[in-house]
């Protein structure tokens, strides 16, 4: 692993820096180097095709929640902060330092050189600018609410719920450019990680072409960022990406050429790989679990990465069945969640006890107390109590995701062990169960899970839980979490900020808006013809580091 770059904070933000966000002394990926262990048939150029699957939404940092998008953007942007590919630790990238005395006022200075794909230098501007249009209400961001901390960012936001009106302001208070190359950035109280989470694909800059563009999202079917791949073509079955040769950052790929190839079903993916027509998929599907069966299926081309996912059930907050928290709470104790992955995941997933994976700095052990776990003569005792669920109760997941057998299994403990009508509602793909979910026209409950954007507990709370945030699906609303929110984003030191974001879990576990599920390591699949195969804690690949054979 390289030595970190400097990273310039007071001791509480700089302390936060060096949370170790992969919980485990394993190695995540096969990451060995052709020059130690002699393998000269390695080198670099050549293509890798990737599984892929069908984006959310058009390819804006600011409005890509999900990981359909947020993996193809991430290949093609840089940002401020890169995350180590092994650790997770933030280090440097467009940024030479980000400097602070009082975690509210942070000076940015940017590297020179580097460079747009469309020929044009990466300026403080361009942050500024960009960021200023994500936050600005009318343009409908779903990552806008990622820059509430920055002075100004409520006069950027609608007076009423549809924008009929202008907001008071297009620019937040909080953001200056003072040269070319060095900006600041101004927050309304003490944000103690507000470095870490600069990584954030939210957070990228945007080229003037992309400003100054009048339908973004037509401009963003091709999309200019300033990585180390660009897109050279995006359609409905595949998106590629090419080698861009003035990319000016330390992580320089070693192919020329990255197609995700979209598909609807995993064990489609999975069988290419098997057969070596397909170069990656990060999903093995559950019944190839059983038994480790995928690793016979892949001998010497298979391993298991340690990263911070967690899955949950959400309850959809338009059910009015389900106001009940004694009801949620049943629905929680009628599952038997070792079971499930037990037979389901062959033990590749680990029962949740909570709603931050372990793999963060501030993970606390058994947060959900008794509601998390298999209680079923009391869990019918509490859904009889709450005066039950009349009809069925709808379990909606995406069938691109490998889900339904473990739907299938949730749903007949329902049954068993609640006399409850539980159905599984599986979408064709991801993108339609996410358009479902914003459209809040699903009543029961979804599958939910979150990858982790930037290494920290407040990442599992804050975007997921917060009034009005960005992926908060369930509608979610607590004075009392928002508050203690806020105390662990003014904390002084890591230390308090993490007890105050523990105390707003254990609100969660009052409220139970959703129901903790698994926490997940990512099994995946490689073809003959890769090698240097690495994938990061955030359950990525490190696209840079793949050789050809």
């Amino acid at each position: 692993m390289r030595a970190p770059h400097k990273f310039l904070a007071v001791a509480a933000g700089a302390a936060l820096l060096a949370v170790t966000a992969c919980g485990s002394d394993s190695d995540p990926a096969n990451t060995s180097d052709p020059d130690e262990t002699g393998d000269a048939t390695s080198a670099a150029g050549g293509e890798i095709s990737v599984r892929g699957c069908t984006p959310e939404n058009p390819l804006i940092g600011s409005t890509t929640t999900e990981v359909c998008g947020g993996n193809v953007i991430d290949a093609f942007t840089a940002k401020l902060i890169h995350y180590n590919t092994d650790t997770a630790e933030p280090e440097m990238d467009i940024a030479e330092s980000i400097e602070t005395e009082d975690n509210q006022t942070f000076t940015v200075t940017l590297k020179p050189g580097y460079m747009f794909h469309d020929g044009t230098e990466v300026m403080a501007k361009n942050f500024v600018d960009a960021w200023n249009w994500a936050a600005y209400g009318p343009n409908g961001q779903q990552g806008a609410y990622f820059f509430e901390p920055i002075e100004g960012y409520a006069d950027l936001q609608c007076p009423d719920e549809e924008c009929a009106e202008t907001p008071p302001s297009e620019e937040m208070s909080g953001l200056e450019v003072v040269d070319d190359h060095t900006f600041t950035i101004k927050t309304e109280q003490a944000v103690s990680n507000l470095p870490v989470r600069l990584g954030y694909s939210t957070f990228i800059p945007q080229p003037d072409a992309f400003l100054e563009a009048e339908d973004k999202d037509e401009f963003s079917k091709m999309p200019i960022g300033a990585g180390p791949f660009q897109v050279v073509e995006n359609t409905a079955t595949d998106i590629i990406l090419e080698k861009f040769a003035d990319y000016a950052g330390e992580n320089k790929p070693n192919v020329d050429k990255v197609t995700f190839r979209i598909y609807n079903d995993p064990n489609a993916a999975y069988n290419d790989v098997v057969a070596n027509n397909l170069d990656l998929t990060d999903l093995i599907p559950p019944d190839q679990l059983v038994g480790d069966a995928w690793k016979t299926a892949l001998e010497g081309r298979s391993d298991t990465a340690e990263t911070g996912i967690i899955q949950v059930l959400s309850f959809s907050g338009t059910d009015p069945q389900l106001e009940d928290v004694n009801m949620r709470k049943a629905i929680s104790m009628a599952v038997d969640k070792e079971l499930i992955t037990s037979q389901i995941f062959n033990n590749a997933r680990k029962p949740a006890s909570g709603w931050v994976s372990p793999v963060v700095d501030g993970y606390k052990e058994n947060v959900c107390g008794d509601a998390c776990e298999f209680n079923p003569e009391e869990a019918k005792t509490m859904y009889d109590e709450a005066g039950g669920y009349d009809g069925i109760f709808q379990l909606s997941i995406n069938a691109d995701g490998g889900h339904k057998l473990w739907a299938d299994a949730f749903c007949n403990q329902l049954k068993n062990n609640l006399d409850m009508d539980c159905q599984v509602n599986a979408t064709p793909d991801f993108k339609t169960l996410r358009e479902q979910i914003h459209g809040r026209e699903l009543n029961g409950a979804f599958r939910g899970g979150w990858q982790m954007d930037y290494p920290s507990i407040e990442n599992f709370l804050t975007p997921i839980y917060a009034t009005g945030a960005s992926s908060n699906d369930t509608d979610y609303a607590s004075e009392e979490f928002m508050t203690l929110l806020a105390e662990g984003d003014a904390a002084t030191t890591p230390e308090l900020a993490n007890e105050k974001y523990q105390a707003a879990e254990a609100q969660l576990a009052e409220d139970f808006p959703t129901m903790p599920l698994w926490y997940q390591e990512t099994q995946y699949g490689y073809s003959d013809k890769v090698d240097n195969v690495k994938m990061n804690p955030f359950s990525q690949w490190d696209l840079t580091s793949i050789t050809v054979k």
